[in-house]
């Protein structure tokens, strides 16, 4: 009897994503975030620019992390701003949530 072997190769991690619908949902949603975290970058100031980082975005509300109470708070004075910058290239998010991350 002849015994079969199943070979499993390896795939990235964009592979993956694609082939399964709930993973490309996901990433397609990191990859909308993080583009509309580029689009606002400017707008930021100087000092949080290289420490905000994008969270999630999920209907219609948008997530930024900040790493201290400080930026965080720093940060929701930036609000406004980011979703009129948001809003004028098409990017609109009915809200901003603004997040301390762990790490």
């Amino acid at each position: 009897m002849a015994t079969h072997q199943i070979r499993h190769q390896p795939v990235t991690l964009l592979q993956a994503a694609e082939a399964s619908p709930t993973l490309s949902q996901l990433a397609q949603r990191a990859q909308d975030s993080q583009a509309r975290l580029t689009l606002v970058r400017s707008s930021l100031p100087p000092a949080l620019r290289t420490q905000v980082k994008a969270g999630p975005l999920q209907d219609g509300q948008w997530c930024l992390l900040a790493p201290t109470p400080a930026a965080a708070a720093k940060l929701r004075q930036c609000v406004p701003a980011l979703l009129a910058q948001l809003g004028s290239h098409g990017q609109g998010v009915q809200s901003i949530r603004i997040k301390v991350s762990a790490g």
